[in-house]
């Protein structure tokens, strides 16, 4: 149900976007987030955007730098990542929660996507 896609290798400063494909019929009925896990680490909450798209919430480790949005009409969400370091390197995923409050836990998330390598060079 969930396509992410977007990732690749980028130097620090620079910028990425990533989107995520919805497959159904009701997208504006889900919560999306993205998550993100480096190596050897668990994953991690980044950022959300409810279902009508009016609201929005930021890890404190990406807030200013990166920013989330949703079209509706192409049923996609959207991760643009500015100013990029070297520890934003990971595998992100986006999520999505048939809710309409905002969530940054990963059990609160009802279907995921495969994940796309974001690897940032210093």
């Amino acid at each position: 149900q969930l396509q992410a896609s977007g990732g690749g290798l980028v130097q620090a400063g620079g910028s990425l976007r990533l989107s995520c494909a919805f497959s159904g019929r009701t997208f504006s009925s889900y919560a999306m987030g993205w998550f993100r896990q480096a190596p050897g680490k668990e994953r991690e909450f980044v950022a959300v955007i409810r279902g009508s798209g009016d609201g929005t919430y930021y890890a404190d480790s990406v807030k200013g730098r990166f920013t989330i949005s949703r079209d509706i009409a192409k049923n996609t969400v959207s991760l643009q990542m500015n100013s990029l370091k070297p520890e934003d390197t990971a595998v992100y995923y986006c999520a999505a929660r048939k809710a309409w409050a905002i969530a940054t836990m990963t059990d609160q998330y009802d279907y995921w996507g495969q994940g796309t390598l974001v690897t940032v060079s210093s």
